[in-house]
């Protein structure tokens, strides 16, 4: 079971619960011993229940029931044996970037390998050449954490959303689909999670290895105040744009702010990940 911590103090507050849960907690448990109906700690409980329902439970029996009934409605209900495998006795399995979308890679299963990748949480194939198991990343680090398993209409070809370490391709590419066999209609590039994830990836870098006349390594060789500074004078730039009638200018200050937030971001060591988490708890 996920870790969870009770909270007993009956003059906490409303941050002390989101420093638990950011800090690592899996879950909050509040305990009402000695404590009136009506008070300031019900209060608390009922606020942090509203902004956090998956997180936050009022007793150890409330949380054990939600994980029982989570594990029950996450369990498949489609066996091994139901899949159409191929004359070897194997199923294709795609590999897809859980966050971006992108098609990583595809192996194939058998019916250890799966059972094995249900069982870490790694995604484990079979190889055809070795003719062994194999866990994605046990010789590269670059593991495949499996975020979900899904079966075609046919049960032929299993696709399973992931979450990537590194690159997923053995060339050091961060997919194997990378040779181009023929182009069609020219699109742009419309997937913001994968843009914002790109840029802050190449920001990260630039503090871990610095490049002589970066502006970026400028930002975070000045330190905290002159970063903090830029991202005051950008949010005044989009509200003096946003009094533009031209819709260009407003577009510009927009994606120069969000640049600087996530140099701030990288700063404080605070990823797209935690953000997405905090927006879909407001939902």
């Amino acid at each position: 079971m996920a870790e969870y911590v009770v909270l007993s103090d009956h003059n906490a507050v409303f941050d002390d619960v989101k420093h638990l849960l950011y800090e690592g907690a899996g879950y909050v448990v509040f305990d009402f011993e000695g404590c009136e109906e009506g008070s300031t700690f019900h209060d608390l409980y009922k606020y942090s229940k509203e902004r956090f329902p998956e997180k936050v439970f009022g007793s150890k029996e409330e949380l054990d029931e939600f994980l029982k009934a989570n594990k029950s409605s996450a369990a498949s209900e489609i066996s091994f044996s139901e899949f159409k495998l191929n004359s070897d006795g194997l199923i294709p399995c795609i590999a897809q970037d859980a966050k971006t979308g992108e098609v990583l890679m595809m192996a194939y299963m058998n019916e250890e390998s799966y059972n094995k990748t249900l069982e870490t949480g790694l995604m484990t194939y079979w190889s055809r050449s070795r003719q062994k198991l194999w866990t994605k990343g046990e010789e590269s680090g670059h593991f495949q954490k499996m975020i979900s398993l899904i079966i075609d209409c046919d049960k032929d070809t299993i696709l399973a959303k992931v979450d990537q370490t590194g690159p997923a391709c053995h060339t050091g590419n961060p997919t194997c689909f990378f040779t181009p066999l023929t182009e069609g209609a020219k699109t742009t590039n419309s997937d913001i999670y994968k843009v914002l994830e790109d840029v802050y990836k190449v920001i990260a870098d630039r503090k871990v290895n610095p490049r002589e006349g970066s502006y970026t390594n400028y930002l975070f060789n000045e330190g905290i105040d002159k970063i903090l500074k830029k991202v005051g004078e950008e949010c005044t730039e989009i509200v003096i744009a946003a009094k533009n009638p031209d819709p260009k200018e407003i577009k510009y200050e927009i994606a120069d702010f969000l640049y600087h937030a996530m140099v701030l971001m990288v700063e404080k060591n605070v990823s797209w990940d935690e953000i997405a988490d905090e927006l879909a708890r407001r939902e």
